[in-house]
């Protein structure tokens, strides 16, 4: 789409500290001028999408709840490209990762985690498989899929730089079999590549969660606290790997982002390519706008996405979707009480007893919560699909985690200060002796 009149780009994106901004209102801007900095080791950099003036420094509401400073800008109508953009200079594994670094890259298939600090190990032989991810399991969501066929030669450069400066010996690439043009593409541009090897896997949901592909193609599984690393295994998304490899190649950060706009109300269903901090309420325009009022939009798909309050709310660096629905789709049913079917447990993709964690959450019993395993839950969200009750299962799994952090947080600070007050004991001690 074209350019928007302005941006507004929040300065937290991502998992992570929250970055710092570097303008301030009156300067000039260009795509790619680097307006914000780290906020700590697991942030990314912020630049500008768009060419312009800074308009506004401002508090912005996340749709997570969260406040955090965002830049505005306006556009001038130029698109001017920074004159500070080059080509990285990268020649080893060192220079590579400060190379991703400084793209501003995060995963980009929603979950936000800063990419280079995935690609930062202290070891490099404990990386056994690297698995890129486009199974893209969501309901409506299909921008990886437009990344795969449209920027195939992309993914087969990320795949070259992955094997130059990681030294992987093994990559799988993990798509759904109800995309079969894409694992035909995947497979024709890696054809004369022994490393790589493409997996058809079932079209089941949640297929594209991290835990779930890396069993379903590598056939480990990451045990409970521990990360894929620890099994030897890193997921990368595929747009993720793609967008490295243009970056590699041109030196342009993630400045734009390819978005699905779909759902019942939607006039013109699509994937747009859009400036982040684009608002929403812009990109629906783009696709037609409604053809009826919307009930309820999405960041994301229906399965695990977040409700966004108002049409203000821009694109985010993981924003992969935007749903809109009407307001049969999207009324929510009438909870009635629990007829212990099992269907939540029978559901969930790693086996936890959702309604065991329900009891213990009313009686916030953080102990039992621990013995049931809550923090392995990746809110895929299949409980609360599957139970005829329509129990709110998946957001009571979301408050049992938040008592647990409590818990921790609260121990931690018992922690230190009986650490503190043994520390002063200790001097008082010293003194008298």
């Amino acid at each position: 789409m074209s350019p928007p009149v302005s941006v507004t780009i929040p300065m937290s994106m991502h998992i992570g500290a929250p970055c710092s901004a570097l303008v301030r209102v009156g300067d000039t801007v260009s795509v790619g001028d680097v307006i914000a900095q780290p906020g700590g080791y697991v942030s990314a950099p912020i630049h500008a999408s768009i060419s312009g003036k800074i308009k506004a420094i401002g508090d912005f509401l996340l749709s997570n709840g969260n406040t955090v400073p965002a830049v505005t800008i306006e556009s001038d109508g130029e698109m001017r490209l920074s004159e500070k953009i080059l080509p990285p200079d990268v020649n080893d594994y060192e220079s590579f990762i400060e190379a991703v670094k400084q793209s501003g890259a995060v995963g980009l298939g929603g979950a936000g985690f800063p990419t280079f600090v995935k690609l930062s190990v202290k070891d490099l032989d404990s990386i056994k498989t690297v698995v890129i991810n486009g199974a893209e399991c969501e309901p409506y969501i299909t921008s990886d899929t437009r990344t795969m066929l449209d920027r195939s030669d992309d993914i087969r450069f990320g795949i070259e730089l992955l094997e130059k400066y990681l030294g992987v010996k093994r990559i799988i690439i993990g798509i759904e079999n109800n995309k079969r043009e894409c694992v035909d593409e995947m497979k024709r541009i890696n054809s004369d590549d022994p490393t790589v090897s493409v997996v058809a896997l079932p079209a089941s949901y949640p297929q594209g969660g991290e835990k779930v592909l890396i069993h379903n193609t590598v056939g480990v599984i990451v045990p409970e606290g521990k990360l894929p690393i620890d099994v030897g295994v890193i997921v990368l998304n595929c747009t993720t790997l793609a967008f490295i490899a243009a970056y590699i190649r041109t030196g342009i950060p993630l400045v734009e982002k390819c978005v699905t706009v779909d759902g019942s109300a939607v006039k013109e269903p699509k994937n747009v390519i859009v400036p982040i901090g684009t608002s929403i309420g812009d990109v629906f325009d783009f696709a037609g706008g409604f053809i009826e009022e919307p009930n309820k939009i999405l960041y994301g798909g229906p399965m695990m996405g977040i409700s966004v309050p108002s049409l203000s709310d821009p694109v985010l660096k993981n924003t992969n979707a935007l749903i809109a629905f009407n307001k049969k789709d999207s009324v929510l049913q009438k909870t009635t009480p629990c007829i212990r079917c099992g269907s939540c447990v029978s559901h969930c993709p790693l086996h936890l007893d959702p309604r065991a964690i329900s009891k213990a959450v009313e009686a916030e019993s953080t102990e039992k919560l621990e013995k049931l395993k809550v923090n392995i839950c990746m809110e895929c969200g299949c409980c609360s699909y599957a139970c005829p009750a329509v129990q709110p299962l998946v957001q009571r799994n979301r408050l049992a985690k938040a008592m647990l952090r409590a818990k921790q947080a609260k121990q931690a600070e018992i922690k230190k200060k009986i650490q503190d007050e043994s520390d002063s004991t200790g001097k008082e001690s010293e003194s008298d002796d």
